[in-house]
């Protein structure tokens, strides 16, 4: 698209605004120099620990963590005030920084390092039975982490932190079946700090080994002219048809998604182009601002980099990275394609125009200049797909990005380029970092008292107990108690990783609750990895939920529009990214690689399933041919569900059920396009 960003726009300004993990303070030159240095040295330590090194597991995590905190107390001011302010050096802020905040930074390193240095032997002495200085250790870490996560990414993750360490030493006073003997400050902390169940555990782990580095990718791709090419490619594809600049919004933010997994960086690289384009051919500015958020967000389950917690899904699962990028794939497909049908369905509405020759690039010249840029995915894709671990294929991947840079007779890489790539890359990766240490405190407290267990037969119960209730009042053998179950407590698990995710990061919503729902969804005969992709993606669903639809407000900052009406239109748009985890709920087979798969049940599956997102997307504009009243929307949108659970027998009973609207909007199509051109 050659239509450019408005100037008026500070894009950085935005994505820090509404990114609270971007909302890092400005420092002096001195400060600046020993930052940078710091994070260069980050990036270059995990890139070479993963191609070259031989680094012992637990020392790995404590380096990752020791970087981690340390910057974040460089970085994140205590307050948001000193995020926005610059504050001259003195004795108490030396380098503008505060003098607690280099404090905090050295005991943070002192207390990362302290466990995964000692010998090995030394450690498994003390698992148990930690010694007074493993103790002070230990406290330092829990509480500057927690400090840590409130400054990056705020205080609700790490208040439920908060309540979990509160319930794991007062759990003796709990009723029912929360109450647990209790555990005393020095269990806690040897739990929490000495096993890897707690900080050190598989959060962290997934993040040091693999998140951080295709992090990095993302950005030194971007750097290269990636995902400029990506645009220019989706503008001379989809440019040209009704509403294109929509469309081409789609199709931008869907290959851009293979490159960074964060919704709201991909709205503002993307939107930055596409939202005054959009505006330009006639959609409203709420809507435009929508279309961009939620095409963005699939970013977060688009393969093959999909946002931190489908590596930690790795580790949980114990499965090749390959089968997660298989599994997500036909999932995101039909994301984007409830996103584009509503969007043309809209465009017909409205009678938009497509983007004019003269605003579009040539693809023959795009691909010309700029073929190069996509030899490092390429090279990633095909590690991937061969089976080659995650970290290695982005060591590689990385490599590529740095030669193709370096000989690219565009986009070419200097020296000051890559040192700025590697600094914004671990920048990127700071709050994610702090979120999987705290996380690892949440999880290790559910380990520690069993919670997990007890959670899942309350909501199995109560389910069930609900299924039995509507049952009675049903025709017998219409529908069975566990059928009902399972669909309560998919509804639950919905609800509760929508409004989690409405206060802290995708990473941290999936890794509490598939502790929970994964054991409930389990004991109701659903697969682990079904499971979790359920959770997944509805952690991701709350970038575009309101109240706290992140993605959605910074798209609104760029079209100038009302954020929460934003939010409203950008959940609309959304809402087949909604039905999608129930229908591989219900039949597996959608995802590709899960137990019992079959060709046959797969195309009934997708069918299906395609059926009823053009049904939701005609329910929900109010067009498909030609305009839909409100009855036929209604029930366009009742009949929608039978294809949530498909079989032959509902999916003929709702292509029966919706023949009389069809035959209306044919007959209704045919009069429009009778009508003389105006």
């Amino acid at each position: 698209m050659t239509e450019t960003a408005d100037p008026t726009i500070d894009l950085a300004e935005l994505e820090r605004k509404y990114d609270p993990e971007m909302a890092f303070r400005p420092s002096g030159r001195t400060v600046g120099v020993i930052v940078t240095t710091a994070l260069v040295a980050m990036s270059i330590y995990h890139y070479y620990a993963a191609g070259f090194g031989l680094v012992r597991e637990l020392v790995h995590r404590g380096i990752h963590l020791s970087f981690v905190l340390a910057l974040i107390f460089l970085v994140f001011g205590a307050t948001r005030r000193e995020n926005d302010t610059l504050h001259p050096s003195s004795v108490l802020r030396p380098g503008g920084v505060g003098l607690w905040d280099w404090v905090f930074a050295v005991i943070a390193v002192v207390a990362a390092l302290y466990l995964p240095l000692l010998p090995a032997a030394a450690q498994a002495m003390r698992v148990g039975n930690p010694s007074t200085l493993d103790v002070l250790m230990g406290t330092a870490m829990i509480l500057l982490t927690l400090e840590a996560a409130r400054r990056s990414i705020g205080w609700t993750l790490v208040a439920i932190a908060l309540a979990f360490i509160a319930y794991g030493l007062f759990g003796q006073y709990m009723p029912g079946v929360f109450r647990h003997p209790g555990a005393s400050w020095s269990a806690l902390v040897n739990h929490l700090y000495m096993t890897d169940q707690g900080i050190y555990g598989i959060a962290i782990g997934a993040v040091a080994k693999y998140v951080f580095l295709f992090v990095l990718f993302g950005v030194l791709a971007t750097r290269i002219g990636l995902g400029k090419l990506f645009i220019d490619v989706a503008s001379s594809v989809a440019g040209r048809y009704a509403g294109g600049p929509a469309k081409v919004a789609i199709f931008s933010s869907a290959m851009l998604g293979t490159i960074s997994g964060s919704s709201i960086a991909n709205t503002v690289t993307t939107g930055s182009l596409t939202i005054p384009a959009m505006k330009k051919v006639g959609y409203p500015p709420h809507f435009a601002a929508a279309v961009e958020a939620t095409a963005s967000t699939g970013g977060q389950i688009t393969p093959p980099i999909m946002g931190a917690a489908a590596f930690i899904m790795v580790e949980f699962l114990e499965i090749p990275y390959r089968e997660i990028v298989i599994a997500a794939t036909f999932p995101a497909l039909l994301h984007y394609m409830g996103i584009f049908t509503m969007v043309h369905f809209e465009a017909k509405k409205l009678g938009l125009r497509g983007l004019r020759p003269d605003e579009m690039p040539a693809i023959l010249t795009v691909m010309r200049e700029n073929w190069l840029a996509v030899v490092p995915l390429v090279v990633l894709m095909a590690l991937i797909l061969t089976g080659r671990t995650p970290d290695y294929a982005a060591v590689w991947g990385i490599t590529a990005c740095i030669v193709v840079g370096f000989i690219t007779p565009h986009n070419r890489l200097t020296v000051r380029d890559l040192i700025d790539a590697l600094s914004l890359g671990a920048k990127y990766a700071l709050a994610v970092g702090a979120a999987a240490a705290v996380v690892g405190i949440v999880v290790g407290v559910v380990t520690l008292t069993g919670t997990a267990f007890r959670l899942s037969y309350i909501i199995t119960q109560t389910a069930a107990g609900m299924g039995a209730s509507i049952t009675a009042m049903l025709p017998v053998g219409l529908l069975s108690v566990n059928a009902l179950a399972l669909f309560f407590t998919l509804v639950f698990t919905a609800f509760a990783c929508i409004l989690m995710g409405a206060g802290i990061p995708t990473t941290a919503t999936y890794i509490i609750l598939v502790s929970v729902a994964a054991p409930a969804l389990s004991l109701l005969g659903v697969e682990p990895l079904v499971s979790h992709f359920f959770v997944f993606y509805y952690g991701v669903l709350a970038d575009i939920t309101p109240p706290v639809a992140l993605a959605a407000y910074a798209a609104a900052g760029i079209a100038g529009s009302n954020p929460f009406r934003t939010g409203n239109t950008a959940f609309r748009l959304g809402i087949a990214k909604a039905l999608v985890p129930f229908v591989f709920v219900y039949s597996p087979s959608l995802l590709l690689v899960a137990q019992g798969f079959s060709w046959t049940a797969f195309a009934v599956t997708l069918t299906g399933a395609v059926l009823g997102i053009l049904l939701i997307a005609g329910a929900f504009t109010g067009y498909m041919l030609a305009p839909l009243n409100r009855l036929e929307r209604i029930w366009l949108g009742l009949v929608a569900f039978l294809f949530v659970a498909p079989g032959l027998t509902t999916m003929g009973l709702g292509l029966v059920l919706v023949l009389p609207v069809v035959w209306r909007q044919l007959s209704a199509w045919r009069g429009i396009q009778r009508q003389p051109a105006a």
